[in-house]
């Protein structure tokens, strides 16, 4: 696989709610033109209230998801409170920086909550990060994505309405992006804490969608 088939393939979305962030992505995993996987994990928990998705290269973003994990804990450990998203988001930006000669091939969405309330931030492969507001999407499927979630979303949004933007988003990129498909996976992150909907929940909402 070349460079520019490893940052193919793949649509995530990430969403500011009113009472905290949800990501989505779907299932798909690609090598080109051949689909090599129809169950890969693009969410992954980092700690009770802090979340990443990945659009990229599988290799590469299960790496970051390790060294991630294992930061969020020391740090727990060494300062007796969680990682925020931020610190989190900047630590991440500082690896893919250093990493410049022999990048990691990945986009990333990093959300979660603190008690500065929930936040979202997106990352490039060269460690650029910037703090999104509202909503971020990435992967091949990401400009439908956007065409959703700016028609749709608002300011005063709640998680649970935030799930069905997110689902709805991600299945109308699926029907236009070929590298994209093959279920949907949905976390929210609230006061409550981690949240990973089932596949159930999330069918029930897309057969209205239909």
């Amino acid at each position: 696989m070349n460079r520019e088939e490893g940052l193919k393939g793949t649509t995530t979305v990430g969403l500011v709610c009113k009472d905290g962030v949800v990501l989505a992505t779907e299932r798909r995993a690609t090598m080109g033109t051949f689909i090599a996987s129809r169950e890969a994990k693009k969410i992954y928990q980092l700690d009770d209230k802090l979340a990443m998705t990945t659009a990229g290269s599988v290799g590469d973003a299960q790496q970051l998801a390790r060294i991630m994990a294992a930061e969020a804990k020391l740090y727990k450990m060494r300062r007796n409170k969680p990682m925020s998203p931020r610190a989190a988001s900047t630590l991440l930006a500082n690896v893919l920086s250093g990493s410049k000669y022999f990048p990691f091939l990945v986009q990333l969405l990093v959300g979660g909550l603190n008690s500065d309330g929930p936040s979202l931030f997106s990352l490039d492969p060269l460690g650029g990060q910037i703090e999104e507001r509202r909503i971020a999407a990435t992967g091949s499927g990401s400009l439908v994505a956007y065409g959703v979630l700016e028609d749709r979303y608002t300011e005063d949004i709640m998680v649970d309405e935030g799930v069905k933007l997110a689902i709805r988003a991600l299945h109308t990129a699926m029907k236009r992006d070929a590298a994209s498909g093959d279920g949907i996976e949905v976390i929210k992150i609230t006061q409550d804490g981690f949240t990973k909907l089932s596949e159930e929940e999330v069918n029930k909402i897309r057969e209205v969608l239909n």
